[in-house]
């Protein structure tokens, strides 16, 4: 099956990736970035691609008054049906009307990889949105993308692609949720380009169905005083990964990214970020907190680069898990690499299971061990949760945690009845 035509230009850029794609193959354990997460070995190469989905939007609560696009299946179905603010512009990527902006910015983000899924991206993407914020506009309404995977008998595999441009002094906030139901290999990339003094507020969550294969691949570039913030919470799917590439180019940028990550029965759950300090005067935070049970597993790769200009560089980062289960795991790898003499960089990392003196505080004042263990879970995610400001987001986003706990919960009491 082949995906759909578009304009010259991109069809020369889909040709290129896809003979990339085709002689590498998909990653392995074997790549260095990819030894911790096997996709080769679940069977997503045999997965058919989806077709443009027939028939109207499937109905979706926005959240708050978001500004909305659905696609399904990778394929844009319902674009904003109110007017956009002015100065914001929503468009497809083949669309003739952004074309120069496209060719600016489509596939600068993120490093040409052969084996990336980035490239495979590339090469089969059947539709795509690009979304521009002009100089100096402030978007008061956030813009919310909700990815939906829908498959019925037979596996599908599908490919959203996103584009992102603020322009000089514009800010915004995007939500991204990724949704679905059956079986089905959602291989997304989203490239943001942040000009000078640019800032965008960037909320996403991954709640995929539970046989779905989630992989997504987010490059932002940062120029001079620009600002990114943001918040990545991930519950579903039966294997995930979300690999970020952020180069923050220009003086006195700054990049930050929390996230939360809710992995059971035998998840697989996988955060790879790589940070690139270029300009002098940039900073970068990142703090990861997981919570494992039963089987599942966990992965955090970061590396910070910060190259020789990069002086008054200020980077950190922090990995956090609790592994509730003999048999869950977690691999962190945290890494920096530094070429600049006057910098302040840090990382840690931490795995254990939940604070014993605490639980023993709790229990003391007559609350129950499960529900005692509940409440330190809660606790321990609020820093990330608290870190969206958004408030329509921050209560939906805590919604979704809030049901996976409380699942979790009821189980560990029936568990804890019948060991009774």
């Amino acid at each position: 099956m082949t995906a759909a035509s578009h304009p010259d230009w991109l069809e020369s850029l889909r040709r290129a990736a896809r003979a990339k794609a085709d002689a590498a193959g998909l990653p392995s354990r074997r790549d260095e970035a990819w030894k911790y997460t096997d996709v080769a070995g679940l069977g997503v190469a045999s997965f058919a691609l989806a077709e443009k989905p027939q028939g109207g939007p499937p109905e979706a609560v926005p959240l708050g008054d978001a500004i909305r696009l659905v696609l399904v299946n990778g394929s844009l179905v319902a674009s904003p049906d109110t007017p956009l603010p002015a100065g914001v512009v929503v468009d497809r990527l083949d669309s003739g009307f952004s074309a120069d902006l496209v060719q600016a910015h489509l596939g600068r983000t993120i490093p040409p990889d052969a084996k990336s899924l980035a490239t495979l991206n590339s090469a089969l993407f059947a539709d795509g949105v690009v979304l521009r914020i002009g100089a100096g506009v402030t978007v008061a309404r956030p813009i919310e993308v909700l990815s939906l995977g829908q498959a019925g008998e037979e596996p599908l595999a599908f490919h959203p692609r996103c584009l992102v441009v603020v322009e000089e002094g514009g800010s915004a906030t995007l939500i991204e949720r990724h949704q679905g139901s059956g079986t089905y290999f959602s291989n997304s990339v989203l490239e943001i380009a942040l000009a000078s003094g640019a800032a965008l507020r960037h909320y996403k969550l991954q709640d995929e169905a539970a046989q779905a294969v989630h992989v997504a691949t987010l490059g932002v570039s940062l120029a001079a005083g620009a600002h990114y913030d943001g918040v990545l919470v991930q519950t579903g799917a039966r294997l995930a990964r979300h690999e970020v590439h952020a180069a923050l180019d220009g003086l006195e940028a700054s990049f930050a990214l929390d996230g939360a990550y809710l992995g059971a029965g035998q998840q697989h759950l996988d955060t790879t970020t790589f940070v690139t300090h270029v300009g002098p005067g940039g900073a970068s935070r990142q703090v990861f907190k997981g919570v494992l049970d039963d089987q599942a597993r966990g992965v955090f790769q970061g590396t910070v680069l910060v190259q020789r200009g990069a002086q008054k560089t200020d980077a950190h980062q922090l990995s956090k898990a609790l592994l509730l289960s003999p048999q869950a795991e977690m691999d962190g790898k945290p890494e920096l690499e530094i070429y600049a003499d006057d910098v302040k960089c840090g990382h840690g990392c931490t795995i254990g299971d939940i604070d014993e003196t605490a639980l023993f505080y709790l229990r003391a004042r007559g609350i129950d061990e499960a529900t005692a263990r509940h409440l330190l879970i809660e606790a321990f995610l609020a820093e990330v949760l608290e870190r969206i400001e958004a408030e329509p987001v921050r209560q939906a986003f805590a919604a979704v945690v809030g049901e996976r706990l409380q699942g979790a919960h009821a189980t560990r009491r029936i568990d804890d009845h019948r060991q009774g």
